[in-house]
């Protein structure tokens, strides 16, 4: 069975960047984790009972080391790009910014803001990474999302604002009141397989509103239209729509972060796979991509577009113990087509391109084509390595 496409709006490349130990690996896990249980749940009628759901538990203790894995989310597409969290890859991570269209940004709730998720961060402000923001562990002894917040703040950005807010404290959380939609989401269990709507407790309501103002204020002033509204209706006024539009505008200028916390082995993950959905962008909000031709030198512009010649960079190279040599290759205009030869502008090389392959947590996927704004592996790739351009041989290009 073909997958079906996924519109190019619907498409978030997105990485999960973060200190070593915040949790990075726990929360990727947590979302595929998730967003494979949704495919499950809904299919209960065909036999699949809780104790696959057990099983599939059991398995999870797969540690992703893909350098792209692909789930699907309310009918949105997600590439999870890894970056490598380690101070020594910064090269590494510095290309993987460049294949990322947005990111999350996991810290530890019990440490707030690390050294290295302050490189990290730097890196993505040079490369205009817009952000969403996860604290971890605020459930553990010594969590804290406020202090960790506070950190954000003093550290990294004055911009950072939740878009949740936890219920409970410490080892007692077991929820989130959103903000936006002015609901509270909770579970009894960390594992519970889906999210409680209730009601915001009484007592957090002065802070529920104060936090309210604070996010819409600020996120209505990217965008001067919605800021003339709020003038006029103040945010009463404005619908849980418009306020969504507003944050996701301000997140896409890449000078606001949403944030929200839990515990990113758990059904609160859910609320950051909203955010990436909601905020990130896609690849049509990032724009263009420039390169220069081979021959000329001169500059050119490739929009994300399929009707555009094929360009793309391979910025990944690994092996897999089933296929062999993998390429990963994020196609930023034109398509790829399996089967079909293929210029590697960095060498002057022709390569055939053999079998195009989407990872996903736990299977492979053939695919007979990828198009502009999204990422695929390439089987079988001779003289490709990391960094490389692959582009239409008819029209070279140089990333």
């Amino acid at each position: 069975m073909a997958a079906k496409k996924t519109p190019m709006k619907q498409i978030r490349n997105m990485g999960i960047i973060a200190h070593i130990d915040a949790g990075k690996t726990t929360t990727t896990e947590g979302i595929l984790y998730r967003t494979g249980l949704k495919h499950k749940i809904g299919a209960v009628h065909e036999g699949e009972t809780t104790t696959d759901w057990m099983a599939q538990e059991r398995e999870r203790g797969i540690t992703i080391v893909s350098a792209a894995v692909t789930c699907y989310w309310k009918d949105h597409q997600i590439n999870i790009i890894d970056t490598p969290g380690h101070i020594d890859f910064t090269v590494e991570v510095e290309r993987s910014l460049r294949v990322l269209d947005g990111a999350c940004v996991v810290f530890d709730g019990k440490m707030g803001v690390e050294s290295q998720s302050e490189t990290v961060w730097r890196q993505a402000d040079k490369y205009g990474v817009p952000r969403v923001c996860f604290i971890n562990k605020i459930n553990q002894t010594g969590g804290d999302f406020y202090k960790s917040l506070e950190s954000i703040h003093n550290r990294l950005s004055k911009r950072a604002f939740p878009i949740h807010l936890p219920i409970g404290f410490e080892q007692s959380i077991n929820g989130i009141v959103d903000l936006v939609g002015m609901k509270a989401y909770t579970y009894k269990e960390f594992t519970d397989k889906a999210l409680t709507e209730a009601e915001i407790p009484a007592d957090m309501m002065d802070k529920v509103k104060k936090y309210r103002s604070l996010l819409i204020e600020n996120a209505v002033a990217e965008d001067e239209a919605m800021l003339e509204k709020y003038f006029e209706v103040g945010e009463d006024g404005l619908s849980e729509d418009e306020i969504k539009q507003a944050i996701r505008s301000a997140v896409l200028s890449g000078n606001f972060f949403a944030v929200t916390g839990g515990d990113g082995r758990g059904v609160i993950v859910e609320k950051v796979l909203d955010m990436v959905v909601d905020f990130l962008p896609s690849p049509e909000d990032r724009g263009s991509s420039w390169g220069t031709h081979t021959k000329t030198g001169e500059e050119i512009e490739r929009k994300v577009s399929e009707s555009e010649p094929l360009s793309g960079l391979a910025f990944k190279i690994t092996t897999d113990p089933f296929v062999g040599k993998l390429a990963y290759y994020r196609v930023y205009s034109g398509k790829l087509t399996a089967g079909s030869y293929v210029l590697n502008s960095s060498t002057g090389e022709k390569e055939r391109i053999g079998r195009i392959v989407r990872m996903q947590a736990d299977k492979r996927e053939d695919v007979s084509e990828v198009g502009a704004g999204d990422i695929a592996a390439i089987v079988g790739l001779k003289g490709t390595t990391t960094g490389h351009t692959l582009c239409d041989p008819a029209n070279p290009i140089v990333l």
